[in-house]
């Protein structure tokens, strides 16, 4: 089966969806796109109360069903203050790093929908002027938002319609090179939702019907620790997260692999589960990588804690600089796919 034909399709895929904003509670356009995408593979899904979207892929075993997670949530801001000098303090949604936003172009969207541009600069940003700046720490106290308006007082800006509690969606940035490379924001976890696409899209090209039921629950609240507590369909008993692979220092896994992760900060995985998914890579002839992460939670993770009684396992394509400035490659999205089709046929 040559699954490299999909890759192209994941990239796309994987684009379209980088280019809707949607950090966490603000999910609405994201899951209307999702949704739209895999109605279009002809699959019947939802949008949940927690606003994300549940897809059945068929399947004949109602009794040993398998969900896959995957979250279209992203890290984001959130005005917190509105400045004398009509600078915006803001602060962070999810794992939002001060350090990975300076300097970058972001767009303030109002509870109304009028979207106002801007960037995050460190305050007194001028080196020129500022003697300080190379031993400033960096953190929401010290980075502002600077309008592209001209404001110059807080009544300015409120005259703009912006209020405290309106949305800062920065820019992802998405490159994809002609190596295959694709470099953004937010690759973790939109990327693995291009790759359910992918897997949605081979099932349909080959006429598969899965001995087992099988789920995709693309969540909303990932990062903010609960997208996976609610939503888990009848007959579940595997959950299998679908979400960036750690590439770092001590680690085995590269941005050309998948990631089996065997351990995270909440735990150990299944041990059949993951033994399983072991054999699916070898049985596909996919490139893969056996890791613990250490500093690493997912959705099962709350769907564990909500009680569900599932088996776990997760697996990811490797994505280096996590919640900052992403980078993948091809090869790593079509080695998942590999590892779903094995594990899941």
């Amino acid at each position: 089966m040559d699954f490299e034909k999909y890759g192209a399709f994941i990239l796309e895929e994987t684009a379209a969806l980088l280019a809707i904003d949607s950090p966490s509670g603000m999910t609405h356009k994201a899951a209307q796109h999702v949704k739209a995408r895999f109605e279009a593979l002809g699959y019947a899904c939802s949008i949940t109360h927690k606003n994300g979207v549940l897809v059945n892929l068929g399947g004949e075993d109602k009794d040993n069903g398998l969900l896959m997670e995957a979250h279209m949530d992203t890290l984001g801001g959130m005005v917190a203050q509105i400045k004398s000098n009509g600078r915006l303090k803001i602060t962070n949604i999810g794992g939002l790093n001060a350090n990975n936003v300076e300097t970058e172009n972001c767009r303030v969207i109002t509870r109304d929908g009028n979207v106002f541009e801007g960037v995050a600069q460190l305050c007194n940003a001028s080196i020129h002027v500022n003697g300080e700046y190379n031993d400033t720490k960096r953190t929401f106290d010290t980075i502002e938002v600077l309008l592209d308006e001209d404001v110059k007082s807080a009544e300015d800006v409120k005259k703009l319609g912006v209020s405290n509690g309106d949305y800062v969606c920065f820019d992802p940035r998405v490159v994809i090179t002609k190596g295959g490379y694709i470099k953004s924001r937010f690759l973790d976890d939109k990327l693995s939702v291009g790759i359910l696409l992918g897997y949605a899209k081979y099932l349909r090209d080959e006429g598969i019907e899965p001995k087992r039921a099988v789920y995709a629950h693309i969540t909303s609240y990932e990062e903010v620790g609960h997208g996976g507590c609610t939503d888990v369909p009848a007959g579940v008993t595997e959950a299998l997260v679908v979400d960036m692979g750690c590439v770092g220092e001590g680690l085995a896994c590269d941005e050309h692999m998948v990631s089996i992760c065997a351990k995270d900060r909440s735990g150990p995985f299944d041990y059949d589960m993951t033994n399983g998914l072991i054999a699916a890579a070898k049985k596909m002839g996919a490139n893969y990588a056996v890791d613990v992460y250490p500093f690493y939670s997912s959705d099962v993770a709350t769907t564990l804690r909500a009680g569900h009684n599932v088996r776990h396992g997760l697996i990811g394509a490797g994505v280096y600089a996590s919640h900052g400035y992403e980078r993948s490659h091809v090869d790593g999205a079509v080695a998942t796919l590999k590892v779903l089709a094995g594990y899941i046929e």
